[in-house]
């Protein structure tokens, strides 16, 4: 049988079929193996952006200029508490050199940081960072000012800085977490706080570290959370194996300990009379260096004594009070 295709030429209908059915084969080859979007040598990714790059916060050792701030709100006495797209009264303008355009941080400082997990003292103030704005008109004496990034309710009374530009670290190529890695002899430093006054943390959350410019560390390094094994647990009293007491009219029980032993005794000489041996005392012969591998943080920002940092990876929780080194 023959069919007559667009009057031009006749093909066998066997022929018209497998040409269709060759055509439709084409049109489903599946696509090329997607790449992975994993990070790799070939392709970056920034480990901290919008809220975690400028609303970090920090701790600051030196003094903190308190010139400028917000003093209020065109909608007074109705609003207090200003956020984006607010417009807000700067006390400065043409006279204090305001120009239209320029950028400021708004920044809330919280207060003096001394930490018990610190051997530094005063740490310095404590700076939130609340957000960003741009002046868009100055008089003589005062500038009214455009809130274009809000990490907080703005309020009467935040202080001005002038804005700085933050490029986030890239994120490297990461192997496994090693969970057993030894000490390295590098810079070794504290968890002392973290934002919001949390005290458990995970990944992409903000901490402060007692290492700084005078420790030599920079933003972007990389460095170990861990904590000496055994410590930084919420149960702190050892859990004994619990066992009947033993009774000498059955010589299935002579052997199983006392109540609450942890051990059985263990022979000595020809008899099973020896002391039982409780958990710290076999944790005492081992090596004082030993430790539990927490998580690994990145460098975001770095003060006089003391660094921002952003957590990456974790294993388990991480605490304030835990131990960090430079990697």
């Amino acid at each position: 049988m023959t069919v007559k295709i667009f009057g031009l030429k006749t093909l066998s209908l066997s022929l018209f079929a497998l040409v269709i059915c060759a055509s439709f084969v084409s049109a489903q080859k599946p696509n090329p193996t997607p790449k992975t979007l994993l990070p790799d040598e070939k392709m970056s990714m920034s480990v901290a952006a919008g809220n975690n790059l400028y609303c970090a916060g920090y701790i600051q050792a030196s003094s903190i200029s308190t010139n400028l701030e917000v003093v209020g709100n065109n909608d007074e006495p109705e609003k207090h508490q200003f956020t984006l797209g607010n417009y807000v009264y700067i006390n400065a303008g043409a006279s204090q050199g305001m120009k239209v355009g320029d950028e400021f941080s708004v920044i809330r400082p919280r207060g003096k940081v001394t930490s018990k997990f610190s051997k530094k003292g005063n740490l310095g103030i404590y700076v939130q960072e609340v957000g960003g704005l741009e002046i868009v008109k100055v008089r003589s004496d005062v500038s009214v000012a455009l809130i274009k990034s809000a990490c907080d309710l703005m309020m009467p009374g935040d202080l001005l800085q002038p804005m700085q530009r933050r490029n986030s670290p890239l994120t490297r190529k990461l192997k496994p977490l090693d969970l057993f890695t030894e000490a390295n002899g590098k810079s070794v430093g504290r968890i002392v706080l973290a934002r919001d006054g949390q005290e458990m943390l995970s990944r992409d959350q903000i901490i402060y570290i007692d290492l700084g410019d005078e420790d030599n560390v920079k933003v972007g390094d990389y460095l170990t959370v861990f904590r000496p094994l055994g410590k930084g647990g919420i149960i702190g009293k050892e859990q004994g194996e619990v066992n009947q007491s033993s009774d000498k009219d059955f010589q299935s029980q002579v052997y199983q300990g006392g109540i609450f032993s942890n051990q059985s005794a263990r022979k000595s000489g020809e008899n099973a009379n020896g002391q039982k041996v409780l958990g710290n005392e076999a944790r005492s012969r081992r090596p004082n260096d030993l430790r539990k591998i927490v998580g690994e943080i990145v460098i975001l920002n770095v003060k006089e004594k003391t660094a921002t940092a952003v957590i990456i990876r974790t294993a388990t929780e991480v605490h304030t009070g835990d131990m960090v080194e430079l990697q």
